[in-house]
Formats: structure tokens, sequence, C-alpha cells
């Protein structure tokens, strides 16, 4: 394989399936290395089936935090995608771009237009096929559809969107198009009832140009430099170690494996590599460190009405909804977790909203430990109210455990560790419960279970929030984009500083965190960045 491609992608998650698009599409020879496997599964592919992937290690790195102060002392388990699409394929695919301040802060961190709002809402335009049609905020006929979910939302949808009004939050029709603040229904990365990955929406066309060789259970571990150039990478497949030589690499493997990838090459702080044995080919403090991730919380409550609960308890229950998504793609099974939520303002003077909510149609108390699949809910009827941060201020890390490629990195989340973060999230919480006190689903609501009306006063909300929350499955930035080496690990093109031939393009390249869900803009890097790449490649120059 060694000198036949002209980049070496490693990862094939939401990031790298784009790339391998956009350059196979621009006529460049590509392989890609993906450590997971197929994602032709079918809780894969069913849109509530990552109720079963959730702790699924032929599917997810299943990684675990540190003990965190922040969370009591526990540690947080932290899923990734280990398959074809990455973190796409198990997530809950909720599409929601950011809001354009955002990509204003990534403009001033790059010092680059071309990562600033105009530049970003182009491409998403670019990237989209919105079923609710195209506009100057939404894209039509681009290659990745995004279903509204109107027609699927739980009918307590409704009486959560009212109470949210009466909170003082208003509707909005779309947290993508020209006001991201208010409550509203969720956009879904679906596709005629199944679940519209990054690999099928776009590694499966890179595939079909015939300029794009896949590996998969391809685990990188180390790329091979020669003086301060790389010349490619180092892999074990089927029991062999093996190099693919020759090109670009591109490092895809998200915000916990890149990091850990560069460490392993001799990239990173130079005395944590040499106590690792690791000879050090870059002094780069920045790499592992910024990592930034939402933190969230669920407020449960037992209802007077049925829910969700209620159809997926049961086995007559699963057989049902099965026999519906099977016959037509519709059904409970055929939608997110989250059919809505919202975005608000814990402090009124803030520029943009600093906390998203979720509404969930069913509940499962699960205490920090257990692995009841989400599948399984509570047998009685529930409802959860979520929430998380949009940009808190704390960060962590990610740091090697041990030489060996296999083992897995240790992440150091230090969340709520700034007075920030923890005067932000005990406002927020206090307006879920403001949301839940209004009519009409103050009605519907026969009592408050997690945390229950016993938790109450400033103190005792922050100790719950400390207990009961956790990531939702957002961290960035490890290995993050800057105009400063000294800051920063990447420069504007996605080219490490002070290592020619090498790239990192995907979430650890983020120069901040999204205030959103992050899926979105990790597909966006992937589409930008192949634009960059492009722009820089030597034919190019």
């Amino acid at each position: 394989m060694d000198g036949a491609f002209e980049y070496i992608i490693v990862g094939a998650g939401s990031a790298g399936s784009v790339l391998a698009e956009r350059l196979a599409t621009a006529g460049k020879r590509v392989l890609v290395l993906e450590a997971g496997g197929s994602d032709r599964r079918f809780f894969v592919q069913m849109p509530l089936g990552y109720g079963k992937t959730f702790y699924d290690p032929k599917v997810n790195w299943g990684y675990r935090t540190e003990p965190d102060a922040g969370l009591n002392g526990q540690s947080d388990y932290w899923p990734r995608g280990k398959i074809l699409g990455g973190s796409s394929s198990i997530n809950a695919m909720v599409w929601v771009r950011g809001h354009a301040g955002d990509y204003a802060d990534w403009q001033r961190a790059t010092g680059r237009s071309d990562w600033g709002w105009e530049a970003v809402l182009r491409a998403y335009r670019q990237i989209e096929d919105c079923a609710d049609g195209g506009d100057h905020w939404r894209g039509q006929g681009g290659p990745l559809h995004i279903r509204s979910n109107k027609a699927h939302a739980h009918p307590l949808v409704a009486p959560f969107l009212q109470a949210c009004e009466s909170a003082g939050l208003p509707r909005t029709p779309d947290f993508n198009g020209a006001q991201q603040e208010g409550a509203g229904i969720y956009q879904l990365t679906i596709k005629g009832g199944r679940r519209n990955s990054a690999a099928r929406a776009f590694l499966r066309p890179a595939l079909a140009t015939g300029r794009v060789a896949l590996r998969t259970g391809a685990q990188v571990t180390r790329v091979l430099i020669e003086g301060r150039r790389a010349i490619g990478v180092e892999y074990l497949w089927k029991g062999k170690l093996l190099r693919a030589l020759g090109g670009e690499v591109i490092l895809a493997g998200g915000a916990i494996n890149t990091p850990q990838l560069l460490m392993l090459s001799g990239i990173g702080p130079a005395q944590m590599l040499r106590d690792q044995g690791i000879e050090v080919r870059l002094d780069q403090p920045n790499v592992g460190a910024h990592l930034n991730d939402h933190q969230g919380i669920n407020y449960t409550y037992r209802m007077t009405v049925p829910t969700l609960n209620q159809i997926l308890r049961p086995w007559w229950g699963k057989a049902r909804v099965g026999l519906q998504y099977l016959l037509t793609g519709g059904g409970p099974l055929g939608v997110s977790i989250n059919h809505a939520g919202g975005f608000f303002k814990t402090d009124p003077a803030l520029e943009r909203p600093n906390m998203q909510l979720y509404f969930q149609a069913f509940s499962t108390l699960i205490p920090r430990g257990e692995t009841r699949p989400v599948l399984t809910p509570d047998p009685f009827p529930g409802l959860s109210i979520g929430l998380s941060n949009c940009r808190p201020s704390s960060r962590g890390s990610v740091e090697l455990a041990s030489a060996d490629p296999l083992a897995p990195p240790r992440i150091h989340g230090n969340v709520f560790s700034t007075p920030q973060d923890v005067s932000e999230m005990l406002a927020a919480v206090k307006m879920l419960r403001r949301i839940a006190e209004q009519a009409p689903l103050k009605t519907l609501i026969a009592e408050e279970l997690r945390p229950g009306p016993q938790v109450a006063g400033d103190d005792a909300l922050v100790e719950d929030f400390r207990q009961r929350s956790g990531t939702v499955f957002h961290p960035s930035c490890t290995a993050r984009m800057g105009r400063d080496p000294a800051s920063s690990v990447v420069d504007g093109d996605l080219r490490v500083h002070g290592i020619d031939g090498l790239r990192v393009c995907d979430a650890a390249a983020f120069p901040t965190l999204i205030g959103g869900n992050t899926n979105a803009p990790a597909i966006l890097i992937g589409w930008l960045g192949a634009q960059r790449i492009l722009a820089t490649a030597p034919s190019a120059g």
C-alpha cells in the first residue's frame, strides 16, 4: 500500500468520512484507516437503537474519566464511536450548528475569515439537504439529509413548548435559522427511517468513486516522523504491524484518540512523553490540553398520562413498535431520544444562550455506573427534561496512561472547576424547575422524582448536580487551532505547528467549544478542512 495515496486519513468518523468524500471528489487518492468495524448493524441503523450501542465495546471505545472532584470524586463514562461513522453512528442524531457568535470566536482564534460565520454558513448550506426546504439559512440538495421531527414529535412535546413559553422562553422554528434562542423541535440526521451517519452520507459515496481505499480494524499506533516531517503511519491489522507511507497524514480520530496518537508519536508535553519512555519529536504542551465538554443533568418526573415508558418497557410493546419499525421505518424506534429542546440564557445580559434543553418523553432512572439499556425504561409513566451548559469555562486534559497504543488514555474532565460554571448550572436547574411548574405541563406531572422536592436551596441543588450530572458527549479542543504555537497545536490550515505533512481535522482542532451538539461542527470541520487541505496542497502552491 506504500506510496499509492496522496492522503492518509486516520479515522472514519464524522470529520474523516467527509474528508474522504471531499478529497476523492477532487480527484485525490485516499487511504482511510479505521480502528472500528462496519456500521452495517441493525441497532446502529435503527435511530433509537443507540440505546443498545451505548455500552457495546464492539462499536464503542467506552472510555472512563479519572475520578473528578467536580463530580464528588466520581468517574464519568464517555462513549465514543469505534465504528465507521465514528460517534455519528452511535449519537442521538440532533443537528445543531451552534450560534453565529461561536464561529466569530473561531475567526478570532485563527485570525482567518474562512473559519468565520459567513464562510461557515455557506458551507453548512452546501452540506445540507434540509427536509423543510432551503432559504438564506438552510441548504437543500447537499449530501446530508436533515429531517424535521415535527411530524414525529411525541404528544407531550406540545405542553412542554407551551410551558417554556410561559416561563419566558419563546418558540423558535429553527435552531439553525435566524435565531437560536428559544424552545422548539429538534432536527435529526435521519433519512428513510434510518440513521443518516457520516459513513452513510459521505464515506460510502467516497468509496464509490474508486479513489478511496478503506481498511477497518486498523489501529494506528503512531505517526512515522523523519526529522520534522510526517512520512506515514504504523498500524496494527489482523495481528500484523504494518506501515502506510507517502502523502500527507490527516488525523481525524476525535478529541480523545487524536491527542493520544500525537503523544504516542512523540508530539506532546515533553516530560510526560519521557516519563512514558517515548522519544520526544516535538515538545508541544497544548496536545491534550484545553479539553472542553458540555455537562448535563436530567430532572425526571412521574406523569399522570402515558409516556413512551408504557410502550417501550413491556415485551408486547417492544414487539409492537419493532414490527412497526420493520414495516414502515417509523414509530418510536425511528426517532431520537430527544424530540424537542431549546436554548436559553441564565443571565439576560449575555450575548448568546449559555444553556441547552432536551425533552425526552420517557425516563430511565439509572444510577451512575449501572448499564440498564435505554430501551428498557422505568415501569411507570415517566418524563425527563435535561439541560447542558453551552460554554463551560472549566478545562480538562487527555494524557497518556501508558506507551501501549492499545491502552486507553487518562482523561481528566475537571468539570465544574470554576465558580462561573457552578453558578450558571445552579441558575439553569432553577429555570428547568420553573418550566416544569408552568401550565399545562404542571397539570400532567404527578411528582418530581429526581432530584425530588426535598432537594431545595442552593447548596442542595449544587450538591445534586455534582452527584448526578455528566458529559453529554461533546469533548473538543484537545489539539486546537490557533495562530500561535505557544497556545495551539495546528494553524488555520490544520497543519501541526512544527511538523510538516501532518494535519488534524476533527473536534480536537476546534479552537473553542460550540454551543450545541457537536456532530454538525465536526462534519463542518471535515468539509472546510478539505477546502484548506486542497488549497494548500503542494500541487496547489
